[in-house]
């Protein structure tokens, strides 16, 4: 079973915020550091907040920060949130699927799997503080945002 990008990005950014020093991070800040479209990261923070995994603030000073703590986070409620279709095939289109009895066993290792990520939070996945913050401490530091307007302002090279 592969998770999408989307999940990847919004488990990198949970884990991210539950070892940060300070809880918070924004877009960028992420973004730069693990190397991310920060369009896409946009996204899928948007989508951690209408989960409430996430507590967003807009404005100086503004990022995300966890809406709950690590412990009550379970890293399997975070993947069906960030999963829109958890089928590992398309069975539903298939012109067998009335005698075969793949879609049953398909469907019980999918639940397995989730068994066993709701058995673990985000605590568990950030278990190692010290060296997923030493790691992230380690990343490039965010390049500085230009603003629309300051970048209309320059002059254009010839």
């Amino acid at each position: 079973m592969q998770l999408t990008r989307h999940t990847d990005y919004a488990l990198r950014v949970l884990i991210h915020l539950a070892v940060a020093p300070t809880g918070r991070a924004t877009i960028p800040e992420i973004a730069d550091a693990y190397g991310l479209s920060r369009n896409h990261l946009m996204k899928v923070v948007h989508h951690l907040a209408q989960g409430g995994f996430i507590a967003t603030q807009r404005g100086r000073g503004g990022g995300f920060a966890l809406a709950d703590a690590p412990e009550a986070m379970s890293i399997g409620a975070v993947v069906r949130h960030s999963e829109p279709d958890m089928k590992m095939a398309d069975c539903a289109n298939c012109a067998i699927r009335r005698a075969c009895g793949l879609t049953a066993i398909l469907a019980e290792a999918t639940g397995a799997f989730m068994a066993v990520l709701d058995r673990y939070s985000l605590a568990d996945a950030a278990r190692d503080r010290g060296g997923l913050a030493a790691l992230i401490a380690a990343l490039p530091a965010p390049t500085p945002a230009v603003s629309d307007a300051c970048a209309s302002s320059r002059p254009r090279p010839d």
